[in-house]
């Protein structure tokens, strides 16, 4: 007596094929899958997602002296929407941590790592970006000309981050001593690591403030 086929001793359904079966289980996945998806971005649903589309986006900020209506995400920082929402790339960005300071910018005359400030927090303050710095007629910095005198930078890519702490910090002492200044712009760093020339560059910078506001 010939031994029986597995095949004809296999539980399996007549008609049915593994292969046919499992070509049911992926159809079927794959409709739950899209039913899913259609019901998660249907207008039924409501809670935290429906919450999210109602915070306010489209806001204005005062930069550089000028009004500048922008859209915002909740979360965005202040260094990318002045870099990739309004174009002002001289603010760089370098750690994206609050620890190297080539993203200051002055809020409300302050220095600050825009890395770190939410756009959202600062809708209501003044924020000037290396940009704002010159004069309507292209008249540069008193700290920028001392820059460009002393020739204070290799590379440059901190340069503006320097730059925004050093006027920030001048505004609270006009005349500091090369100490104070250091320890002023102790905040930023700089990858060259020429902070000698820099320092010098700073403290012509900080002479000719003095100059200009005694006219």
């Amino acid at each position: 007596m010939a031994q029986g086929d597995p095949q004809a001793t296999s539980s399996e359904p007549k008609g049915v094929s593994r292969r046919t079966f499992i070509k049911g289980v992926i159809a079927g996945g794959v409709g739950v899958s899209s039913a899913a998806y259609l019901f998660r971005n249907s207008s039924l649903l409501t809670g935290r997602a429906a919450r999210t589309g109602s915070v306010e986006r489209l806001v204005t900020l005062n930069v550089n002296g000028q009004a500048r209506r922008v859209d915002v995400a909740p979360h965005e920082t202040l260094a990318n929407t002045l870099r990739y929402k309004l174009g002002l790339t001289g603010t760089k960005l370098g750690c994206d941590r609050a620890e190297c300071g080539s993203c200051t910018v002055l809020v409300d005359d302050v220095p600050r790592y825009s890395c770190s400030v939410l756009t959202h927090a600062v809708r209501t303050r003044s924020i000037q970006t290396v940009e704002g710095l010159a004069a309507a007629d292209g008249t540069l910095h008193p700290v920028q000309q001392g820059v460009i005198e002393e020739q204070g930078f290799q590379c440059a890519y901190c340069m503006s981050g320097f730059l925004m702490s050093a006027v920030g910090f001048l505004k609270k002492n006009p005349n500091p001593t090369r100490e104070e200044l250091a320890h002023g712009v102790s905040g930023n760093l700089c990858r060259c690591q020429d902070y000698d020339k820099i320092l010098t560059a700073l403290e012509r910078g900080a002479e000719l403030s003095r100059e200009v506001a005694r006219g």
